[in-house]
C-alpha cells in the first residue's frame, strides 16, 4: 500500500497564511478582549457553596449583592456554587460569605472562603513571566547546541505561535486564566517542542549526504517520513487529553482546554511553521542555493 506524500513545503504559503489568519484573531482578541485573570493574579475572594438545595444562579446573584458584593462572578459547579469577588480583606470576605450562606440558607460546614491579597496575586504573575522567559531561553541554548541555531529560532518561533493562539482563544471565549493554565502552557511547549525536534532531527539525517536534490524537497521528504509516528504521537497525547476535557471535574477541565488547544496547535506548527521557516531560511545557505539553482536549471 502506497503511504500518503503531503507536499507540505509546496503548500507553505497557504500554510503561513492560516496561521497568520488565526494568530490576527488570537491578538486581536489579547488586545480588545483582555485576559480574564484568576484572583490568582490580581487578588480576591472565592466563595465555594456547597449543598445549596434548589438555588439558581441569579438567586446566588442576588445573595452576593445582598451581602456586599455587587456584580460577582458566579460559576456552577457539581455540587454548588462558586462566587468570585475582588475583595482582599480576609474579615469582610467572610462576613460576606456569612451573609450569602444565611441568605440561601447553606450550612457553615458547607461554605468555603479563599482570600488572596494583591501582592500575592503579582508574585505569582511575576514567577508564571519568569517561568515562561527561562523556559524559551533553556530552549534556545539546548537546540543551539544539539543541533544548531536555526532550528533554535524557528522552533521558539512555534512555540509562540502556540501560546499566542492558545492565550488569544481564552481571551476570545472569556476564559478565567489561572495557574492551571500556566501549567498548561508550560506543558504545552513540551509538547510542541517534542514534535519539532522529531522533524528536526529527521531532516539533519538526511542533510548528510544531500546532493540529489534541493533542500526544500528534503525537508518536504523528511516530514513525510515522520508523518505517521506525528500522527500517533498528537492521537495519543489528545485522546486522555479530550476525556479529561470531557469527564473530568471543574479544575481538571480548565486544565484540559488549555491543553486540548495547544497540543493542536503544536502538532500543527512543527510541520507547518516550524520546518517549513527553518528549510527557507537554510536554503539561502551557498551550498543549497547552488542545489536549488541546479536542479532549477534541470527543470
Amino acid at each position: 500500500m502506497r503511504r500518503p506524500y503531503i507536499d507540505f513545503m509546496g503548500k507553505r504559503m497557504w500554510l503561513f497564511s492560516f496561521s497568520g489568519v488565526v494568530l490576527l484573531i488570537a491578538l486581536g482578541s489579547l488586545v480588545f478582549r483582555p485576559l480574564n485573570l484568576g484572583i490568582e493574579f490580581k487578588g480576591g475572594t472565592v466563595i465555594t457553596l456547597t449543598n445549596v438545595s434548589g438555588a439558581t444562579i441569579e438567586q446566588v446573584r442576588s445573595a452576593a449583592s445582598a451581602a456586599g458584593i455587587p456584580g460577582a462572578a458566579v460559576q456552577t459547579t457539581e455540587r454548588g456554587f462558586i462566587v468570585r469577588s475582588t475583595e482582599t480583606k480576609t474579615v469582610s470576605a467572610e462576613a460576606q460569605a456569612a451573609a450569602m450562606a444565611a441568605t440561601l440558607k447553606v450550612a457553615s460546614t458547607d461554605r468555603q472562603v479563599s482570600t488572596i491579597g494583591p501582592e500575592w496575586g503579582s508574585n505569582i504573575t511575576n514567577a508564571s513571566l519568569l517561568a515562561l522567559a527561562v523556559s524559551i531561553i533553556a530552549i534556545l541554548a539546548y537546540i543551539s547546541i544539539r543541533f544548531e541555531y536555526k532550528m533554535a529560532v524557528t522552533g521558539v518561533i512555534a512555540l509562540l505561535h502556540d501560546a499566542a493562539i492558545t492565550l488569544g482563544l481564552y481571551a476570545l471565549l472569556g476564559r478565567e486564566v489561572t495557574p492551571n493554565t500556566v501549567a498548561a502552557l508550560l506543558t504545552i511547549l513540551g509538547y510542541s517542542l517534542y514534535d519539532t525536534i522529531v522533524v528536526f532531527h529527521r531532516i539533519r539525517e538526511n542533510t548528510q549526504n544531500l546532493s540529489k536534490k534541493t533542500f526544500m524537497d528534503m525537508a518536504n521528504d523528511s516530514l513525510n517520513q515522520v508523518l505517521a509516528r506525528w500522527i500517533n504521537t498528537g492521537l495519543s497525547s489528545l485522546i486522555p487529553v479530550i476525556c479529561l476535557l470531557l469527564f473530568g471535574g471543574e479544575t481538571l477541565r480548565d486544565f484540559a482546554f488549555a491543553l486540548t488547544v495547544g497540543l493542536l496547535s503544536g502538532a500543527y506548527s512543527s510541520v507547518a511553521v516550524a520546518s517549513p521557516l527553518y528549510a527557507m531560511w537554510k536554503e539561502r545557505e551557498p551550498r543549497y542555493l547552488a542545489l536549488r539553482k541546479k536542479f532549477a536549471a534541470a527543470k
